[in-house]
């Protein structure tokens, strides 16, 4: 039986080379560490030319439910058929990304928006791995690959790519909820968490512009201000996804099973002293702490539903983790999954993820959905691969832009509690967002 390929690459510290040089193929996936402009991530996984797609459309007439485990179904037969490399991250599966609108469809019967997929997984047959520890690189192919770009791919072509478009805004941003209506919104959640329906809500505003040329340039100039271990840029054909999320959301490997959800943020400064100021009053601050450990009961419960009995444990709570644009406090949870579960329908079963709902989670969609004016899309949803290996990863896509119709938008959140005040809440969002919609319109 013919045994999977690996082939050694060139190692490029920046691993934006590597995808340049199949960006133009169909539908090309970028798992980015970050790296060089982010010290925290580890592994960058490259591919295109997927064998095939397996998507939920947002107006199909079947329920969502017979959708998702029909999806589920598919995307794991197709990966139970490929050779295992468990030294890899990644050695050939599923990537893809999951809209936060599926949630929504699933748990709160809301129906979806006609705009993008409610699922969207390639199956990929090779990939590029990239380890920036060890600094190796490696072509990996699945016996049978066909694809004729990866069996073209060398180290001179990697060397050589070249992508010479442009990106330009063609108007400034504008938001779709200013400080008014952000206001009137913000009083109406305060009026629920008083009246006992929730403890938290994640009140969301978006931002948008219209452009000419390359998302995949506009990607490069944030990922220079802001790459994060969980960015990615996803070609869905139709539409690209720009995501330089620093937010793991589930990985599984092995059995074991690890979420590490955000919550508490404050903005970086150029100035040490000052950024070190912020750094401490977001430790100290009873409010953030107190967001954050009503996520991290949230999640204890959506780890627990296929964990084994008991193995479900706070590892780190409210650990302050610094990165290029702001500083967090991030809490790790891990727990063994149940043998009779598959990485991908415990994915499911915690999607979408509570640090970008609230508590609790139901409700909270629903008054997310009663109170925002834009559909979230893809942001807030999800990107995860899962390997032959059955090793998953994920992020939460915050921090994200999706490109559509000429139209480039972002979103940029934070979670209200009963001692939140508006207007620091509102510019908690400007500050999030601010530095990469500034990068975004710079001229060329």
């Amino acid at each position: 039986m013919p045994n999977l390929q690996r082939r050694p690459l060139a190692y490029f510290a920046d691993s934006s080379r590597y995808f340049e040089a199949v960006a133009s193929a169909p539908n090309p996936v970028f798992i980015d560490s970050g790296k060089p402009h982010s010290d925290r991530g580890r592994y960058s996984i490259i591919s295109a030319d997927p064998t095939t797609i397996i998507s939920i459309a947002p107006r199909d007439n079947t329920t969502i439910g017979v959708l998702l485990s029909q999806a589920e179904a598919a995307i794991e037969q197709a990966v139970a058929g490929m050779h295992s490399a468990d030294d890899l991250p990644f050695c050939g599966g599923a990537i893809g990304c999951i809209n936060y609108e599926l949630g929504e469809a699933r748990d709160i019967n809301l129906s979806p928006s006609a705009e993008l997929p409610l699922l969207h997984v390639g199956i990929y047959d090779w990939a590029i791995i990239v380890d920036h520890h060890t600094q190796c690189a490696e072509l990996v192919l699945q016996p049978g690959c066909q694809s004729k770009i990866a069996r073209q791919l060398s180290s001179s072509a990697l060397e050589h790519a070249v992508n010479d478009a442009t990106f330009m805004l063609t108007a400034p941003f504008h938001s779709h909820l200013d400080w008014p209506d952000y206001a009137r919104c913000f009083e109406a959640i305060q009026r629920y968490i008083l009246d006992g329906d929730c403890y938290q809500i994640n009140l969301t505003r978006q931002f948008s512009a219209p452009y000419s040329g390359s998302p995949w340039q506009a990607y490069k100039r944030m990922r220079k201000v802001a790459a994060a271990p969980f960015s990615a840029y996803l070609d869905l054909g139709e539409c690209q996804l720009l995501s330089l999320s620093p937010e793991r959301f589930i990985e599984i490997d092995k059995g074991s099973m690890l979420t590490q959800p955000i919550k508490g943020t404050a903005p970086r400064s150029p100035d040490p002293v000052t950024d070190k100021t912020n750094a401490e009053a977001l430790e100290a601050s009873e409010k953030n702490r107190a967001e954050n450990v009503m996520i991290v009961d949230l999640l204890r419960n959506d780890l627990g539903k296929n964990s084994t009995a008991g193995s479900v444990q706070v590892e780190r709570l409210l650990e302050l983790q610094s990165f290029n644009t702001v500083h967090h406090l991030v809490s790790t949870i891990r727990g063994t999954l149940n043998p009779e579960i598959t990485p991908l329908k415990a994915l499911m079963d915690c999607f979408p993820g509570g640090s970008i709902t609230g508590a609790p989670k139901r409700r909270a969609m629903e008054i997310i959905a009663e109170l925002e004016p834009n559909r979230r899309s893809l942001y807030c949803g999800s990107v995860f691969y899962l390997s032959a290996s059955g090793r998953l990863d994920s992020s939460i896509t915050i921090r994200s832009f999706v490109c559509h119709n000429g139209q480039i938008s972002g979103w940029a959140g934070g979670g209200i509690v009963a001692d939140s005040e508006a207007k620091m809440e509102f510019v908690e969002t400007e500050e999030k967002l601010g530095k990469l919609m500034a990068v975004l319109a710079e001229p060329e």
